[in-house]
């Protein structure tokens, strides 16, 4: 095991205490999971929704320009649709030609906050819009990632900002000799991943 692959495994394990942590907290908040679907106890459903924010009150105390800036942000959500469309197109017809597993939209696509209580529907449709849109750029980056993998799997010279999924599988910078030697190895190495695959064209 390389130390890459050591600082990985930690980093994994830490993900999930923070998110068993959150879990429990939602448990003393009266909320909890059953699979994908989200619970709550009806004594903390009743005393969330007397809190709900009636909307001409939640109108009214809306700032001019966030009013101005409204349809800006709302015009996003053509760009998405299209980029959305594109990508689900993009997976099933290029990615089976290279045997790279197909993203998993469910991993991504997290809708779960329509069931709050005290928010009231303006509040439910601005979160639907951040959480599809956020989702949908994760799954984007993630689609880019296994295709960067397969295409040009190097390492930047200069450190970027952030680092998908797969960078910790790239070949150094400069190291030309692992390059030719394991290129198609590691084009080819979605084992972390392979829960749904796609089916591959027979070879020529």
């Amino acid at each position: 095991m390389t130390r890459m692959d050591d600082l990985q495994q930690k980093m994994q394990s830490i993900e999930k205490e923070i998110l068993d942590e959150l879990n429990g907290l939602r448990e003393t908040q009266g909320y909890h999971l059953e699979g994908r679907r989200v619970r709550i106890l009806e004594t903390i459903r009743k005393a969330h929704r007397a809190r709900r924010k009636r909307v001409h009150i939640y109108l009214w105390e809306g700032r001019i320009l966030a009013y101005l800036v409204a349809p800006v942000i709302w015009a996003g959500v053509f760009p998405a649709l299209f980029l959305d469309g594109f990508v689900v197109l993009y997976q099933f017809i290029c990615f089976p030609a290279y045997g790279i597993p197909r993203v998993q939209r469910k991993e991504y696509m997290v809708m779960d906050r329509r069931p709050l209580p005290y928010l009231n529907w303006i509040e439910k449709l601005g979160c639907i819009y951040c959480s599809y849109f956020n989702g949908l750029m994760a799954m984007v980056s993630e689609v880019a990632a296994r295709t960067e993998q397969h295409f040009c799997p190097i390492k930047h010279a200069l450190r970027p900002k952030t680092l998908h999924s797969r960078y910790r599988y790239f070949f150094d910078y400069g190291d030309m000799e692992a390059y030719r030697a394991r290129l198609e190895a590691v084009r080819h190495d979605f084992s972390d991943v392979r829960t749904i695959l796609s089916p591959t064209f027979p070879k020529p």
